[in-house]
């Protein structure tokens, strides 16, 4: 099973023969080249800025000491917008790089969307302009992988390398127990994961893909430009937790340039910044309350309350960096049973999540021998003794046991 989130229009023809599933699509016409955008009109086109009210946004927090790991095609780090903003990451598709190339477009246009400089008129401005981007390339030059046990290694390595805030613009439509297990781990180490809910046209499916339909994590379908309209190419569901901006986007490109897009992947980041304004205005408030507080002041779309359309509504920057929210002792989205560390989910072991080959939904491999460390997981269990042998046991330690009280009787009784 192969997932991905944007297949850029030089690639579109032939991705769509190979069947591959995307997440962001550029503009229509989807066939043809996007039109090149000069950095000085973009500033113009950045319409979601004004929706979201990002400058008054700003004057609370402007993501300062947070950073967000973008999970996708890497990040153009010598982009105009993104100079100084990327830190040396994880390339686990080409093992010489760092993360800092993006020969696809998506993952720079990701992450101008959350951490584009903000220090001219000119180019991308990003909603976290003083957040840094962790990058981690998981998408070959084709834009997909075949195996979410690389995704899952992403997790782990993001949050074990700073990572505040996790943005994953990918999915598909099946599951992965591997990449459950990272998330896990990351909600155990108190990190937010934000993930887009999918586009219709790219999926066999309408139901939300994973992982963004993984409890615990922030799903986001996407908005039409008018902000009451959910957009037509989004999936949606009873997993949709947010909304943002998703139709009619401008985004940074590799090599420098600009370029129209749409797509969940791109409504994504947008919530995956305003997390980062949160925790940078708060720097000690845990993971469950960032999440509590987006949910809690989003402006409610559809019908009251969360509904399997708009969730809770669009996500409002502004409302989440100043109303007075009670606070909440847990992850209000996760589900599952087990409270790991900080009560968020289970901690799997470095190296548990393991995945099956076929790439259908996985399940955890046996735990390792001592001999076969190499998997990570716990060594197997001797049996236990026979029943005989630990009836004589327990036989020995009770009479040790009684003639050691006995001889505490007697001699307390010669000395008193």
């Amino acid at each position: 099973m192969a997932w991905c989130p944007l297949v850029s229009a030089r690639r579109l023809t032939a991705a769509a023969t190979a069947g591959l599933f995307a997440l962001g699509l550029p503009a229509a016409p989807a066939f043809a080249e996007p039109a090149p955008l000069q950095g000085d009109s973009v500033r113009a086109d950045e319409w979601h800025l004004g929706t979201l009210n990002v400058a008054e946004a700003w004057t609370y927090s402007s993501g300062s000491g947070v950073t967000v790991a973008v999970i996708d095609s890497g990040v153009d780090a010598d982009h105009p917008d993104l100079q100084g903003q990327v830190l040396p990451g994880l390339d686990l598709v080409d093992d010489k790089g760092d993360g800092d190339t993006d020969l696809v477009g998506h993952g720079t246009t990701v992450s101008g969307i959350i951490a584009g400089r903000n220090d001219d008129t000119a180019g991308v401005v990003g909603i976290a302009p003083k957040a840094k981007i962790l990058p981690v390339r998981v998408l070959d030059e084709d834009n997909r992988y075949n195996d979410a046990l690389i995704v899952a290694q992403g997790v782990r390595w993001a949050v074990d390398h700073g990572a505040k805030v996790i943005n994953l613009s990918l999915g598909g439509n099946g599951s992965s127990a591997a990449l459950a297990a990272a998330l896990d781990y990351a909600f155990a180490k108190d990190v937010v994961v934000i993930a887009c809910t999918g586009n219709a046209s790219a999926s066999s499916s309408s139901g939300v893909w994973y992982p963004a339909r993984e409890p615990g994590v922030l799903a986001v379908a996407g908005m039409e430009r008018d902000g009451t309209t959910l957009w037509s190419g989004s999936i949606t569901g009873k997993e949709t937790v947010v909304t943002a901006p998703a139709t009619q986007l401008v985004g940074a490109n590799a090599g420098g340039d600009y370029w129209k897009v749409q797509g969940t992947s791109f409504a994504a980041p947008m919530v995956s910044a305003t997390a980062a304004l949160i925790r940078s205005r708060w720097p000690d408030m845990p993971a469950g309350e960032v999440i509590n507080r987006i949910i809690r002041t989003a402006k409610d779309k559809g019908a009251a309350g969360r509904d399997p359309l708009f969730g809770f509504g669009l996500v409002d920057p502004v409302a989440a960096l100043t109303a007075s929210i009670p606070p909440v002792f847990e992850n209000p989205l996760d589900t599952s049973p087990s409270p790991g560390i900080a009560r968020f989910g289970s901690a799997p072991a470095p190296g548990q999540a393991l995945s099956a080959p076929d790439g259908e939904t996985q399940e955890l491999l046996p735990a390792a021998s001592e001999s076969d460390p190499g998997t990570g997981a716990a060594p197997i269990a001797a049996p236990p003794a026979s029943s005989h042998k630990a009836w004589w046991a327990t036989a020995a330690l009770f009479l040790l046991s009684a003639a050691a009280a006995v001889l505490t009787i007697r001699r307390f009784a010669g000395t008193t």
